[in-house]
């Protein structure tokens, strides 16, 4: 059974940082694109950052370039999303996505990050 755990989150100032992780276990890591996604109250859900198998490429939204820098460790099947200078329009609940080819992804349950003063 494929599961996906992420930990990480909180209440946070505006300006602060923190890192989410996301566990993975059931699944081969290393053959899946890890992705972060959020959604915000009303909001669609929206790519945040994604890395490809073995750490090779990653990608950001233009709202979070030079801010967020995603990377996994795959001996420990884990991806991570380090946020830093944080706004209050960060706050949403973040998902991690287990991809590979079209139509094989496995998603987490979320954790909340709020940025508030």
């Amino acid at each position: 059974q494929v599961q996906l755990v992420e930990s990480g989150g909180g209440l946070v100032q505006p300006g602060g940082s923190l890192r989410l992780s996301c566990a993975a276990s059931g699944l081969t890591f290393s053959l899946y694109t890890m992705t972060w996604y959020r959604q915000a109250p009303e909001k669609e859900r929206e790519l945040v950052a994604s890395i490809t198998r073995f750490g090779g490429s990653t990608d950001y939204a233009d709202s979070v370039k030079g801010r967020f820098t995603i990377s996994r460790d795959n001996a420990k099947n884990t991806v991570y999303l380090q946020m830093n200078s944080l706004k209050p329009e960060d706050t949403a609940v973040y998902y991690c996505k287990a991809s590979a080819g079209m139509n094989l992804n496995y998603w987490g349950q979320g954790t909340q990050v709020t940025v508030s003063s």
